[in-house]
């Protein structure tokens, strides 16, 4: 293969491109099950979902091509870009079920807050491979990130996206624990954190954003309104037992008691059909994908590329916890999709890129 430096190819990530492969193969069957309209066998839900895995996996190859360091240089152009992109959406973006979101691009829909993930994550590894690793980070070296994340989680809650504005700012935030910040410093930010949720909880989010809330500390206050939802994931998770009803055979996702579940509440669906030994698969492979993504990220021959997996770690970890935290009943419902198995192309085509980006820094380790 000419252009292509021959240690790429003998040094193939395969771990993490089967174990990602496999999570987005078990997405597609399970969203047959999530999907009571079908014309045949599989419905218009899972074949889209599945053409958009095959240009994800397209889209993931081709990011083995590009060395990610040159992403360190583009970074701040691709942060001002998604910006651009989010604006957009406020104008001229989709609304479906009263939230503006999508840009219609005729044959897709982009959504620009699941781009925005991949721009801060690359924005920040350039920021902090570039600074001292001895140096510790006092409260204004953070004022600067502070606002490079706000910026678009305002304009993600606009849209309005609770969900995505706040794995985008515990993402970000992540990046704390791989640096070496001031104990007054990391004080005040928790302080300042607190302040920003009052704030956020005072002036920004909306009656039924804050009835999911009181719904999650007593879902019996309003059972068959604001909590619904909650009781009957819990109710498909619940009776999945062991090794659950069997494939199209959940009563709760068949006869259409489950909401949103093709998209947030798709793991109810598995853990319904699957049971614990399902469920337990599907977390076993995030979990080897975080494992080996931490790998990568000590084995790296430079920051930027530690960086960059730290964060896409991050990303794969809080959107997973807090999807499956909201579907048990441990966390409110917040519509955090579960990566490569909830439906939406967006999503799984940034999941692909990312897990290309791991598998990127991993191989060029070699040829350094």
């Amino acid at each position: 293969m000419p252009g292509i430096d021959r240690r790429l190819i003998q040094n193939f990530e395969w771990p993490i491109f089967l174990m990602g492969l496999a999570v987005a193969l078990i997405g597609i069957v399970n969203l047959i099950s999530a999907s009571p309209e079908r014309n045949g066998f599989l419905p218009d839900t899972a074949w889209r979902q599945l053409v958009w895995m095959g240009l994800g996996l397209a889209l993931l190859l081709a990011t083995l091509l590009l060395d990610y360091r040159t992403l360190e240089r583009i970074a701040i152009p691709f942060y001002g870009g998604v910006i651009l992109l989010l604006v957009a959406v406020l104008f001229i973006g989709r609304i479906v079920n009263g939230s503006q979101r999508w840009i219609d691009l005729g044959p897709m829909n982009l959504q620009p807050s699941e781009l925005a993930k991949l721009a801060l994550i690359i924005l920040f590894a350039r920021l902090l491979a570039r600074r001292s690793a001895a140096s510790s980070i006092g409260l204004l070296d953070l004022v600067l990130p502070a606002l490079l994340v706000a910026l678009p989680a305002a304009l993600i809650v606009k849209q309005p996206d609770l969900g995505t504005a706040l794995v985008l700012c515990i993402v970000s935030a992540s990046f704390l624990a791989v640096t070496r910040v001031r104990v007054g410093s990391l004080v005040l930010i928790v302080a300042g954190g607190v302040a920003a949720l009052t704030v956020a909880w005072l002036f920004f989010l909306h009656d039924y954003q804050k009835e999911r809330v009181f719904t999650f500390m007593n879902p019996e206050r309003d059972p068959l309104g604001a909590a619904y939802h909650a009781i009957q994931s819990q109710i498909a998770v619940g009776s999945g037992g062991l090794f659950g009803k069997g494939f199209l055979h959940g009563s709760q996702s068949q006869l259409d008691f489950l909401p949103e579940e093709q998209t947030d509440f798709v793991f109810s669906v598995l853990g319904e059909e699957w049971g614990f030994v399902g469920t337990a698969t599907v977390l076993a492979l995030y979990l080897g994908i975080l494992i080996r993504g931490l790998m990568i990220a000590h084995s790296s021959k430079d920051l930027f590329g530690a960086y960059l997996a730290v964060g896409i770690v991050a990303l794969f970890f809080w959107a997973g916890a807090i999807n499956v935290g909201m579907v048990i009943g441990v966390l409110p419902v917040v519509g955090v999709p579960l990566p490569m198995l909830s439906y939406g192309g967006s999503a799984l085509l940034t999941c692909m890129v990312a897990l290309g980006l791991l598998m990127n820094v991993s191989m060029r380790r070699y040829i350094f």
